[in-house]
């Protein structure tokens, strides 16, 4: 298929799980054709409207916001804001002049793809997720195409207009060499023949899972005597982990060395690489890297999510025996102790690793980049 410039809107936003995937697909359309235009649309105050400039392109932003569920003096503003997002956006239209308009999911998706649909304009969304949100289900009926990760998806979107593309990912994520693990064994200064454990809640990170490794520590890291561990506690939680370490490494004999806790892992490519099990969330984008790592896992879904899609994500992989799953609620009491028993199991971590990485679609952006180029 020939690709010619085209102008192209992408929309949405809220959590890296929406912007990574959505700089991903702009990143295809640039290299396809380098004349390409692309115009993101942000929520305001967003981290989109950090990220998207930190990747080299242009971001405007709307006033709109989601409605809280708790009763909250913020949703009564809440019709002004979006009929002032879908004025500005039905502007922002109008000055673009866009072949296209993309939606990646968030509460800033719908103004923008509700007006191009009204002005004629083909419309793509690209749902993350195994359970759509609600401003998917919404947009979808409108739009040209519906790229999606996981099987079953007809229960939210016409059959006819899905395409199961899977979700894009940072290009560096692959299935590991020898190499790369050896490379990644001196990045965190690891000891070799030992097991290693990462345990990744976001960049801000995840009390969850840090309460699940402080409880672990204090009750003396049972079964942990093979194991060496990479563990992001996150921005947030950074003060309050080091000072947890400081004490504990006072109290235990030896200090502790097998432990290496940072509030952010700038190189994840090398902490997969490493990797022999992998404790994380369930979101979307982590689900994807992690199957294009082909990595053992143990998902912790996020019950603060709507409709609790990180459960449907990640028993999508359980069913298939490509993954474990421990709910939040008991992750202080087992999450621990399963992650030693599971890289203890190399036969169970085996199978793991083949199942997911039968689930991996490393060329998710050339799909979507192919559906747009047939929409425009």
């Amino acid at each position: 298929m020939e690709h010619k410039a085209i102008r192209a809107i992408i929309s949405g936003g809220g959590t890296g799980g929406h912007i990574f995937p959505a700089i991903s697909i702009a990143n295809k359309l640039k290299e396809l054709n380098p004349d390409t235009e692309i115009l993101f649309v942000g929520a305001e105050g967003k981290m989109e409207m950090e990220k998207v400039p930190a990747a080299g392109y242009e971001i405007k932003g709307l006033p709109v916001a989601g409605l809280q569920r708790r009763m909250a003096l913020s949703n009564f503003a809440l019709p002004v804001k979006i009929a002032k997002s879908i004025s500005m956006a039905g502007k922002i239209i109008d000055g673009f002049k866009p072949d296209i308009a993309i939606g990646v999911g968030g509460y800033a998706s719908a103004p923008l793809l509700w007006k191009a649909s009204m002005k004629g304009i083909p419309t793509l969304i690209q749902e993350q997720n195994g359970f759509a949100g609600l401003t998917n289900k919404i947009l979808g009926k409108k739009a040209g195409k519906i790229c999606v990760a996981y099987e079953g998806m007809e229960r939210f979107f016409p059959a006819e207009k899905i395409v199961i593309t899977g979700n894009p990912i940072r290009k560096e994520i692959v299935a590991p060499t020898a190499e790369m693990r050896a490379e990644a064994i001196r990045h965190y200064g690891l000891t070799e023949g030992k097991k290693y454990l990462l345990i990744v809640g976001g960049s801000l990170g995840c009390r969850t899972l840090n309460e699940s490794v402080t409880g672990w520590i204090e009750a003396g890291c049972p079964g942990g005597g093979d194991i060496e561990i990479i563990w992001q506690c996150g921005r947030y939680y950074k003060a309050d982990m080091d000072k947890f370490m400081e004490k504990a490494r006072l109290k235990t004999p030896g200090g502790l060395p097998f432990i290496h806790n940072s509030d952010f892992i700038s190189r994840m490519d090398l902490a997969y690489a490493a990797a022999d099990v992998v404790v994380s969330r369930s979101g979307a984008s982590s689900i994807s890297e992690l199957c294009a790592a082909h990595k053992a896992s143990i998902f912790v879904p996020s019950p603060n999510v709507t409709e609790d899609h990180q459960t449907h994500n990640a028993m999508a992989l359980v069913r298939k025996d490509a993954a474990m799953m421990v709910s939040d609620a008991k992750a202080r009491e087992e999450l621990m102790e399963t992650a030693c028993s599971l890289i203890a199991d190399t036969e169970k971590t085996a199978m793991l690793e083949k199942n997911i990485a039968l689930l991996a679609k490393a060329d998710a952006a050339d799909a979507i980049a192919e559906e747009i180029y047939k929409l425009v």
